[in-house]
């Protein structure tokens, strides 16, 4: 199945995050074509399998043919497939790939967004990525946010609580030939960075609007679905947080709460960030904003 916001679901045995940080550094400096990043992407979301996964079985799961399978496997280095496979084997830590039918597909669910959000954690193990965001929404004055379709919702929720600290937020939330315009106007009034949401199915225009604003000079921060997402060549800064494809619309729990951790890493580099929020909270008490 292929809906407006995901690819095709694939079955569990998500890693935990070791086995994809390791399939992510083989991949990163590597020139692949967009065939090739879909099979890398699909080695990330199945890590625990991907040492013990044939050649065939590779392309199934990413939808490609099998000589893709082996081209990628060049690319990388390798003499092919099989050498890419025995190195993975060499690498990956001794354990089996988890049993599959221990859960019902609604667990299954559940529990692949619990394998994104470990992989999560272990990638702010080194913050510093994420901590150079936060400098540069910070300081970005306004600070466009980006996010279409699928995408809109993170964007949005960003925007909403970023508004209580920074005191320009500007919503990208609407596509067309007006999405050109806005990026100029917020050039004009002084922006330095943009921020963008971008989930799968990604939209045309969003690469398109990306691409317009670095050529604008704004620097583009992206959070993705995959260091390897068709928007990753038009970023400065991609942060990528997995999204769930074991339901028919995809689930996006590590992307959120990427945006709230980019929240808290710009609220450090606002220095007058507590203070904003104490006098929102003072307000909202005086107009009786929430019930008790």
């Amino acid at each position: 199945m292929r809906t407006d916001n995901g690819t095709a679901p694939d079955a569990a045995g998500a890693d935990t995050g070791g086995g994809a940080a390791r399939l992510q550094a083989l991949f990163e400096g590597h020139r692949l074509t967009p065939t090739q990043r879909r099979i890398a992407h699909c080695m990330v979301r199945r890590a625990a399998d991907a040492p013990f996964l044939s050649s065939v079985e590779l392309a199934e799961l990413a939808g490609v043919s099998q000589p893709s399978v082996t081209r990628f496997a060049v690319a990388l280095g390798f003499d092919g497939y099989p050498a890419l496979r025995k190195h993975l084997r060499d690498v990956a830590p001794a354990e089996p790939p988890v049993a599959e039918g221990a859960y019902n597909e609604y667990q299954q669910a559940v529990q692949s967004e619990i394998d994104n959000l470990r992989h999560l954690a272990a990638l702010l193990a080194d913050p510093a990525p994420v901590e150079r965001a936060g400098r540069l929404l910070a300081e970005s004055r306004p600070l466009p946010v980006l996010g279409l379709r699928a995408a809109s919702a993170q964007a949005g929720g960003f925007a909403y609580f970023a508004r209580k600290v920074h005191p320009d937020v500007r919503l990208l939330d609407e596509g067309g030939t007006m999405l050109a315009d806005r990026i100029d106007a917020a050039q004009r009034a002084g922006a330095g960075a943009l921020l963008c949401f971008a989930l799968p199915r990604h939209p045309r225009e969003v690469v398109e609007g990306l691409e317009y604003a670095r050529e604008s000079g704004l620097t583009v921060v992206t959070v993705a679905d995959s260091a390897f997402a068709p928007v990753a060549r038009h970023s400065d800064l991609l942060l990528p947080g997995a999204v769930g494809t074991g339901l028919a619309f995809d689930t996006a729990c590590a992307p959120m709460l990427l945006g709230r951790v980019l929240l808290e890493a710009m609220c450090d580099a606002l220095p007058d960030a507590q203070a904003r929020l104490e006098e929102f909270d003072a307000k909202a008490v005086a107009r009786g904003l929430f019930v008790e």
